[in-house]
């Protein structure tokens, strides 16, 4: 690196982390509200940019260009249902989570079921923060960073963590939510530079079509395909989709801390518009990476690109500031919403009568742990094998489905049941982990079972069908044994209200300037997506 590649990243590190202490003065002796939510005062510009920043971490840099690398453009598809699921998001679940006046996801299972489903998911969330999201996102990170730095990767993932660990104690989401608006613009500035560079030095689209297998731009997969097949994209994809988009208190944070309904709406659009850059901007590095230096495979793609590529002094700077802000942005989310669902879901129910005052230390103290947790993980992380994203999407698989079916049901049905619920997401989640371990022990043991076999080879995406399905049954079968537990109460009444806010009954479909804009841009998102895939079959 050039002196001007230094200096843009010293550049982008001294404003994140002013902005981020500027917020983080502001608190002063604010409540959980300020501290957890933002005050609930949030613009839709930074609530869809904060989105977008947590989204996208540093295993999309890595786990996406890989996947464009080994497979092509079929891994578009997980971003692009996004678009779709980001919609969902906007007018069906932001107006019930608002009316509702909730803190976190879990906190909607109670009102809608039982304490025991909270508590459940609230559980399982932590957990799946500290072995899927942030162990990822540290390897990933670490890996790029020692590549282009020569860190190893504990030193690189430790400073890391620190940096941006400090603002988000202090400053709490109103911290984060800002400094995610300058990250955004940084992740997308340094992936867009990469992405042209690479694209000039293969001489363009045309160049990489003709340099590249024909199968590297057919999206669409045979059934038999190991990781993208069809069937698991048209039918899987969305479950996975919409437990991370709806249900995840990762994501679902930031439309909460939104001025009102309307503004966390237009935040969820501006979020899917957002979402469709990634292919541009990772997955076809990825296949640029894989044209111009054929030996590279999976993860090496996206920094080999970096390093083999003669960029201009500066510009080797933006993209590495780009993957740092990535890293950073979502370490934050982390911290922040893993700190969250502790203090509001677990201490405040053990502890009904603290404090505001007290709940905000016990907030900062959660994320300190989880700073804490974090630094301890790295050593782990090398654990973690090559094509990380897919690996990610099918750890998903084995815990999103039941979560999916109880939110998707306890929305769009009153018959279902508290211990329906309860009982669904316990047996779901038993048959996700008993996939995991049996593919986990098949990988060093013959086991001569065909049925056994069967379970622990059928597609990820596959399995996620399977076990939506079975979670589904078995929460309607429990509620019909109890004779339809129909909810007549507050809470059905405030999920049909939310549907009449967001416009989807009668009444207030087409009034209002701020609701006929976001149709409009529901149904161009819609038709792009549309018209992408129509031009890649």
């Amino acid at each position: 690196m050039g002196t001007l590649d230094i200096l843009i990243i010293i550049a982008y590190l001294t404003i994140v982390l002013a902005v981020g202490f500027i917020f983080s003065r502001q608190q002063g002796e604010s409540g959980k509200s300020q501290y957890f939510l933002a005050g609930r005062n949030v613009g839709w510009i930074a609530v869809g940019a904060s989105i977008f920043a947590t989204n996208i971490s540093s295993e999309h840099f890595i786990g996406l260009a890989g996947s464009g690398a080994a497979h092509g453009l079929a891994v578009s598809h997980f971003e692009w249902m996004a678009v779709f699921v980001l919609i969902l998001l906007g007018w069906v679940f932001v107006p019930i989570y608002w009316r509702l006046g909730i803190y976190t996801v879990p906190e909607f299972l109670e009102k809608r079921y039982n304490l025991a489903s909270r508590m459940y998911l609230t559980g399982v969330t932590i957990v799946a923060y500290i072995l899927t999201k942030m162990s990822i996102m540290l390897f990933a990170g670490g890996l790029v960073l020692h590549t282009l730095l020569g860190w190893d990767l504990y030193t690189s993932a430790v400073v890391m963590i620190v940096l941006t660990g400090v603002y988000t104690i202090i400053g709490g989401l109103s911290a984060v939510i800002y400094t995610q608006v300058i990250q955004a613009i940084f992740i997308i500035g340094g992936a867009l530079a990469l992405s042209i560079a690479g694209l000039h030095q293969v001489g363009g689209f045309s160049g990489l079509k003709e340099t590249l297998p024909a199968g590297y731009f057919t999206i669409i997969k045979p059934m038999s395909d190991p990781n993208f097949p069809w069937t698991g994209i048209l039918f899987g994809a969305p479950i996975l989709a919409v437990w991370y988009w709806c249900a995840d208190q990762y994501i679902v944070q930031r439309v909460l801390s939104a001025k009102n309904i309307s503004q966390a709406q237009s935040g969820t659009l501006l979020a899917a518009f957002l979402k469709l850059l990634p292919v541009l901007l990772l997955v076809v590095p990825g296949m640029t990476a894989a044209a111009l230096y054929p030996e590279v495979r999976g993860d090496e793609a996206y920094a080999s690109l970096m390093t083999s590529l003669a960029l201009p002094f500066g510009l080797r700077g933006l993209v590495i500031t780009g993957i740092l802000a990535a890293l950073m942005s979502s370490l934050a989310s982390v911290f922040n919403s893993a700190s969250t669902l502790f203090t509001i879901d677990i201490f405040s129910r053990f502890h009904p009568h603290a404090s505001e005052r007290k709940l905000v230390l016990v907030g900062r103290l959660g994320t300190t742990m989880m700073v804490i947790t974090a630094i301890l993980w790295v050593p782990l992380t090398k654990l973690i094998s090559e094509n990380i994203y897919i690996y990610l999407q099918s750890v998903q698989a084995y815990i999103s489905p039941p979560i999916a079916a109880v939110l998707l049901l306890g929305v769009f049905s009153r018959r279902c049941s508290g211990r329906g619920a309860i009982i669904s997401l316990i047996s779901g989640g038993i048959i996700g982990a008993f996939r995991l371990i049996l593919e986990l022990i098949s990988r060093r043991f013959t086991l001569d079972l065909p049925l056994l076999n069967w379970f622990i080879e059928l597609n990820y995406l596959h399995f996620a069908v399977f076990l939506f399905v079975v979670s589904t049954a078995i929460l309607v079968l429990v509620s019909r044994l109890e004779h339809w537990s129909m909810r007549e109460d507050g809470v059905g009444m405030i999920i049909h209200n939310g549907w009449r806010a967001a416009g989807l009954v009668s009444g207030q479909f087409i009034t209002g300037i701020v609701i006929r804009r976001n149709i409009v841009l529901s149904v161009f998102l819609i038709m792009v997506i549309l018209g992408l895939w129509g031009v890649l079959l």
